[in-house]
């Protein structure tokens, strides 16, 4: 079978190697982004999946814009275009190339979480389960029929790059089983229900800030879904930035002298050493790793050994 991959993302790099490995498939190119400057020096860096299909001489297509590379498609005659977080829309002339199919390994268990950020917003929503979904590329984003769906459970303390390199290792199972179907004719692709889905957007940094005023579970769940990209943050009572890490804990929140619950922000010096933050819903967030605007990195325990806590100071404003 002719497979042409479509591919940019650091994820897709396990199923481009599965597609190497398989004695049944042709690989035909591997079509990926531009080479992009990358990091404080801006050093022109390639996909990673480019320099491995390289090292295999593996033919690469670079389009800026993928319709200019029609042509060229076609000529490679595919059975098959296998697309995974490639980062561009195919238009109808691109996906009808193929012989047989065109199909697309999406990070999420549609009809949930369509969108640029499948694997931060599973965590963000509390979900229990994620996986990887074999779909038909369709006009509409991530709303194609689909082919089938591989799962894995989310780990009490998954972070967004924890749950990714899972993916990642899950995607190869997922792209296995979805060859073995079409060669064998036995995908029945399925519509999704429009009922059930939900959306995830691209994320930017400034989602990372952290607001003091919701919910202590959510605000431990957005640590998490936002590390290592973009990062959580809020600012110290003299306005420095302070990025928080995790893993970050709940505990009950401390009652005021007028009974009340602790002001969101407040900030307290936990028993177990570390820096406890209090929450909209009363409960308080303990913060083990931080690092302070223009410092390093640093545990709690060191932070505060540097820093003295006013009765009412508070993060965030």
């Amino acid at each position: 079978m002719r497979v042409v991959f479509l591919a940019t993302g650091e994820i897709a790099l396990p199923t481009l190697r599965e597609l190497i490995r398989r004695e049944d498939v042709e690989l035909a190119a591997v079509v990926t982004q531009p080479d992009r400057p990358v990091g404080r020096h801006q050093v022109l860096t390639a996909p990673a999946v480019k320099t491995e299909a390289l090292a295999h001489h593996i033919q690469v297509l670079q389009p800026e814009k993928i319709g200019s590379a029609a042509d060229a498609l076609a000529r490679l005659h595919a059975d098959l275009f296998l697309v995974m977080a490639y980062g561009q829309y195919l238009p109808t002339r691109i996906t009808s190339l193929p012989a047989k199919a065109c199909w697309n390994l999406h990070a999420s268990l549609l009809p949930r979480h369509r969108g640029a950020s499948p694997v931060h917003h599973a965590i963000l929503a509390g979900d229990s389960e994620s996986g990887i979904t074999v779909m038909e590329v369709a006009r509409e984003m991530d709303a194609g029929a689909m082919i089938l769906h591989t799962t894995l459970t989310l780990d009490p303390g998954e972070t967004a790059g924890t749950l990714h390199d899972r993916l990642a290792r899950l995607a190869p199972e997922a792209c296995h089983q979805a060859l073995s179907m079409l060669r064998e004719g036995t995908a029945h692709p399925r519509e999704q229900d429009e009922g059930e889905v939900t959306y995830a957007p691209k994320l930017s940094r400034a989602d990372g800030r952290l607001d003091w005023s919701a919910a202590a579970d959510a605000l431990e769940r957005r640590v998490r879904a936002l590390d290592p990209w973009p990062g959580t943050f809020t600012t110290l009572p003299d306005g420095k930035g302070l990025k928080i890490f995790p893993p970050v804990a709940l505990r009950p929140g401390e009652p005021q002298e007028d009974g009340g619950a602790c002001v969101p922000g407040t900030l307290r010096l936990a028993a177990s050493g570390r820096l406890a933050v209090g929450c909209g819903d009363g409960r308080m967030l303990e913060i083990e790793r931080l690092q302070v605007e223009g410092g390093r990195r640093m545990s709690a325990a060191d932070f505060l050994r540097g820093h003295s806590l006013d009765e009412n100071a508070r993060l965030g404003g």
